[in-house]
């Protein structure tokens, strides 16, 4: 497989038609190689339009998002270089190295001991120094590190997760999936005032849920 043509489709050909047309981050699609974040075993399908494995059976849960929805999200959050980042699900470490590089800082939460692991891991190889993978449940957590800037949430949710809107600052934004399949969307939440949020609905897509993040939270906008 020619490595760099197939970078190349998955921007021109997935990426960009799906509304990404931010320089900057189309621009950090090369530079962050995606192939270094898949498992050997999927690692033929690196570029490909789908969900990538992380564990061996693929649980469903346990993936690499689609290439235009991970890039869709970092669009849609317009991470400035000064600003503190909150992940929920590692995974492999991909999206939290794509933030970092547009950061200061990025915290990343993995509920699975063997994909903090692998995060960590990559996200060295990777020459990643300002992003931090934690072995945690960020469904149950109320971190010290807060408030943050921008939270991503990288899977689905019942509905958008309280706990997580109070660890934004004011002008934070909030990115998640939310629904129950076959309906779910991708909302930016972004905080206006103490007890305000404004929400906006970007695209229609279906992610695997983030564990612990199943029971609708009794936040309304």
């Amino acid at each position: 497989m020619n490595i760099e043509q197939a970078r190349f489709n998955m921007i021109e050909q997935q990426i960009r038609p799906w509304e990404v047309l931010d320089p900057s981050v189309l621009s950090l699609l090369s530079v962050v190689r995606r192939e270094d974040f898949v498992p050997a075993a999927y690692r033929s399908l690196a570029f490909v339009d789908m969900e990538i494995p992380l564990l061996e059976g693929g649980a469903r849960g346990m993936c690499m998002l689609q290439p235009k929805v991970e890039a869709r999200l970092l669009q849609e959050l317009a991470i400035g270089k000064h600003e503190k980042v909150l992940e929920i699900g590692a995974g492999s470490g991909h999206m939290a190295a794509l933030l970092a590089h547009k950061a200061q800082r990025v915290l990343t939460l993995e509920i699975h001991p063997e994909l903090a692991r692998m995060a960590a891991d990559n996200l060295r190889r990777a020459a990643i120094h300002n992003a931090e993978v934690r072995h945690a449940d960020g469904s149950k957590l109320t971190l010290a590190e807060g408030p943050f800037d921008a939270i991503l949430a990288s899977g689905s949710v019942a509905q958008v997760p309280q706990q997580l809107l109070s660890q934004l600052k004011i002008g934070g934004r909030l990115a998640a999936i939310v629904g129950q399949e076959p309906v779910m969307r991708a909302v930016i939440v972004t905080r206006t005032g103490e007890h305000e949020f404004h929400s906006v609905e970007i695209f229609d897509t279906v992610a695997p849920r983030l564990q612990g993040f199943d029971e609708p939270s009794r936040f309304s906008f």
